[in-house]
């Protein structure tokens, strides 16, 4: 049998062996699109190709792309599990043309490499082509497939476009005929919507661009993009005619069965579809860096898992299954995407927390929907207030609750739901809406294009002499700088460009040859893909002019001081992961002049222990002033010494990698380094130049991620000199020496508790004694003793055990106390368990309350409380109360 990982190894190698540019799969983050949640399709990292704003070493590619549709306008999430071919991730083979070959060569292409090399029978395959396109039509001819098998579609379904307006074209689709005993009838027939033809590839000419007028023109440079799902493929080559019937989907659903103890070809067959197809995307999200939270990419990503879990659950599992079947996925794709290996750690703890929280909901959010449903009658939605209450109290998002009754043959009132919580819903769709990195603004692809990558210089330097390129003030290429600043971009640089947590250097910049300009360089900042470094310059002296040669100085103290966090960072992370786990893995970064900030995955607070436990492990290496070494090779040779890499970080062919600290790790060339990171930052030149590391305590950044700021050198030695001058305050007003200050407060705290609990039995005696207001009265009204008294010196909670004494001292009656507060007053009223089918205690407290400008009040026919602003009207409280016992 074929396998998936060999027909995507035999698509890549043939079309490398045809002059294509083998492209590793692009994230699932887009980063050059913010309006989708995720990567969906091969061409998404080609776009700014297909447009022409940007150009690469090559004019073919192609790739194995992994893609996830759950959220947005492609969503596939409710459909996944009860059909053939819904998936929530899958992997879309392509081959890409750049204005290099057209329909010419992308035909025969595609229909070699399935009738040769994959083996297919022809006589399976049709085509469909967009209407008018004859040039296609005669191509498909040629390569020998019949006339009546060439189906002409005059719809949107056969012309691609990127949006409103921008690059098209007709597309050409290739289906397979399944055989007869499946109904269906081929595209463009009413029967269409049958299994029985399966499109398997599309091929899209872009040849158009599309205007907003509505006209068109033949594109300069016409492309191909194409596209085919290896599921499908897979499926067709294995001989089955389900995608979950692949070698892979079937490997992940025999895992879920050997976990849940349930056949996998049973009753519960779409629920280990379910799990398994889930398995997969939130596998691959987690290890991106994407984490379950309440918005945007995370959110998508709970859905997705907590759907999962709840087949699990439907399937019986009392305990956490999804972590369980990681090393199942990880067997199965982690050669063709290693990253899986790399975050196995994560992607189980991720999941095991989060099915923990979840079934700690599962059961009582489940037993509410069972009863919500009991009570409807037939044909009758779900009210949406309790779909909001499912989702607000239990954390079932709408289209798991929706997954659920369907089942049932039931739905929920989506208008009801919505009014309940739209509030959420507005915040929600700006979330949304695509929270990718915003596209780069075309001038700076431009520039990139015209005048090629900025050199940076400042590992090396921190002055150097440029030439002013160009400089761009409101998104516009300009010839000299404005009197409020600019961009400029010079054609070398020892400023450092914001990322990966690094701020931009800031300096000065002045003209060279005399010409009298000079001003301040405020930040640093990367376009284009991080190829062009811009500088923002504010005029101080002179008129700043493009094709100038201008000298850059860097800050060097701020530089050393972010030189310092930033290195710290590094052995942050390692303490971290020595102290915590492998888990551990970078969530964000700050390195600021004046302060260092970490973000990483964990799913609880650090202890006092473990904190120091860190501290100390990074300050032994400061003072180890071991050598900080840096390296560039390839992505594959770093990790292969250990190297830490940011998850879902995108690498070039080569990467730096920055090593520091000697320790029996097993990492680094001679198995004894302490930190080894890909990085790309600006660093100490030995870990002693940090100087002293102080944390300021860990806090929660987002769900499963927890945050450590810290300080290092000057700042650090700051901080520890104010510590040390406000204990010694301290010690002064204690008398006490710094050493003993801890015992001291301590054994002040002991002292205090006592005399609150002298203080305590103090108003107790004096409240029953009759001496913390008027004197206590005891009267029968009605028939009943009544002790009734107005208290000062005393609170509201101390109200109830005072009731309990007079309650015993009296054996049969009512008492009712009044707590002058001062600010305010506190009423408690008790009634012996003789009494209480008489009168309740509730009522009489309620009656106080009113007269002391209250509402409410309650409690047990034995004991009540209420409260109100002012004690002024006690003695009309008090008389209230006695009257409900007159009735």
């Amino acid at each position: 049998m074929t396998s998936l990982n060999d027909i995507r190894s035999t698509f890549l190698d043939y079309f490398a062996r045809n002059g294509h540019e083998v492209v590793d799969s692009s994230p699932l983050v887009p980063r050059n699109d913010p309006t989708l949640m995720f990567t969906n399709s091969g061409m998404v990292q080609f776009k700014n190709l297909f447009t022409g704003v940007e150009h690469r070493d090559y004019v073919r590619a192609t790739t194995a792309q992994k893609c996830v549709r759950a959220g947005g306008k492609h969503n596939d999430l409710d459909n996944v599990g009860y059909t053939a071919r819904h998936h929530t991730f899958f992997e879309m083979l392509g081959n890409f043309s750049f204005g290099d070959y057209f329909k010419t060569e992308a035909i025969p292409f595609a229909w070699n490499l399935l009738t040769k090399d994959f083996g297919i029978d022809k006589s399976r395959l049709l085509t469909t082509i967009y209407h008018t396109d004859d040039e296609a039509f005669e191509i498909w001819k040629k390569v020998g497939v019949p006339e009546d098998r060439i189906i002409r579609i005059a719809t949107s379904d056969n012309f691609w476009q990127m949006g409103p307006t921008g690059p098209c074209g007709p597309c050409t689709e290739i289906f397979y005929d399944h055989g007869d005993h499946i109904w269906g009838g081929p595209p463009g027939s009413p029967e269409e919507d049958g299994d029985r033809f399966i499109e398997i590839w599309n091929i899209v000419f872009m040849q158009n661009e599309q205007f907003e007028d509505g006209s068109m023109r033949a594109l300069d440079m016409q492309s191909i993009d194409t596209g085919m799902g290896l599921e499908r493929i897979g499926a067709l080559l294995q001989g089955k005619h389900d995608n979950y019937d692949t070698d892979t989907m079937r490997a992940l659903i025999e895992a879920s069965a050997h976990a849940t103890s349930v056949d996998p070809d049973g009753e519960g067959n779409v629920h280990h579809r379910v799990i398994a197809d889930h398995l997969r995307s939130t596998s691959f999200l987690i290890a991106e860096g994407v984490l379950p939270s309440n918005e945007g990419r995370g959110y998508v990503l709970r859905r997705i898992m907590r759907r999962a879990m709840r087949h699990a659950h439907l399937l019986g599992a009392k305990d956490p299954v999804m972590y369980r079947l990681v090393p199942s996925l990880v067997r199965e794709m982690g050669q063709a995407y290693p990253e899986l290996g790399r975050a196995q750690a994560l992607i189980e703890e991720t999941l095991k927390a989060e099915e923990g929280r979840f079934q700690a909901t599962l059961d009582r959010g489940l037993s509410l929907l069972d009863d919500a449903v009991a009570g409807l009658g037939d044909g009758k939605a779900l009210p949406g207030e309790t779909a909001f209450k499912l989702y607000d109290t239990y954390g079932f998002p709408v289209d798991l609750t929706q997954d659920a009754l369907r089942e049932k043959g039931l739905s929920v009132d989506m208008e009801g739901f919505d009014a309940a919580m739209e509030a959420q819903k507005a915040k929600a769709r700006a979330a949304w809406s695509g929270s990718g990195e915003a596209k780069d603004a075309e001038v700076w692809f431009e520039l990139a294009e015209k005048f090629g990558a900025t050199e940076f210089l400042g590992y090396e330097t921190e002055t150097a002499e440029g030439q002013v390129l160009a400089i761009v003030s409101e998104g516009e290429v300009v010839d000299t700088v404005p009197a409020d600043g600019a961009w400029i971009v010079t054609n070398q640089t020892p400023f450092y460009g914001e990322a990966g947590g690094q701020v931009g250097d800031t300096g000065w910049l002045r003209a060279i040859d005399d010409h009298g300009v000079s001003g301040a360089i405020s930040d640093t900042q990367r376009f284009a893909g991080g190829r062009i470094w811009a500088h923002r310059f504010t005029p101080e002296d002179g008129t700043l002019k493009k094709g100038m040669p201008v000298r850059l100085d860097v800050d060097h103290a701020r530089r050393s001081s972010i030189r310092a966090n930033h290195s710290a960072t590094h052995l942050l992370h390692e303490a971290l992961r020595q102290a915590l786990g492998d888990h551990v893995a970078q969530r964000g970064s700050l390195n600021a002049p004046d302060r260092l900030r970490f973000d990483f995955s964990h799913q609880k607070a650090l202890s006092l222990e473990e904190l120091a436990r860190v501290e100390d492990e990074v300050n032994a290496f400061i003072r180890q002033n071991s050598p900080v070494e840096t390296r560039i090779m390839t992505p594959d040779d770093a990790r292969g010494l250990g190297a830490q890499a940011l998850f879902g970080e995108k690498y070039g062919d080569e990467v730096r990698v920055v090593s520091m600290g000697r320790s029996d790790t097993g990492k680094g060339v001679g198995g004894d380094t302490y930190s080894i990171e890909l990085c790309g930052g600006t660093h100490v030149a030995r870990t002693g130049d940090i100087g002293v590391f102080v944390t300021l305590g860990d806090s929660a950044s987002s769900a499963g991620v927890r945050r450590i700021e810290a300080l290092t050198g000057a700042e650090a030695f700051k901080y520890l000199s104010e510590q040390d001058h406000r204990l010694a305050e301290v010690a002064l007003a204690l008398k006490a020496q710094p050493t003993e200050v801890v015992d001291r407060v301590r054994a002040l705290q002991d002292e205090r508790k006592a005399l609150q609990n002298e203080v305590a039995e103090l108003r107790r005696q004096l409240a029953m004694s009759g001496g913390g207001g008027t004197a206590p009265t005891a009267e029968d009204v009605a028939g009943i003793k009544v002790h009734t008294q107005v208290l000062t010196g005393v609170s509201g909670k101390d109200l109830p055990p005072l009731i309990d004494e007079h309650k015993a001292r009296l054996e049969s009656g009512v008492v009712v106390l009044i707590a002058d507060t001062g600010d305010k007053a506190a009423v408690a009223a008790g009634v012996t368990g003789d009494l209480t089918d008489r009168v309740s205690a509730v009522d009489l407290v309620r009656a106080a309350v009113a007269e002391l400008g209250g509402k409410g009040g309650g409690g047990r026919p034995d004991m009540a409380q209420g409260g109100g602003p002012s004690a002024d009207n006690a003695a009309a409280a008090l008389d209230a109360a006695k009257a409900v016992l007159k009735g």
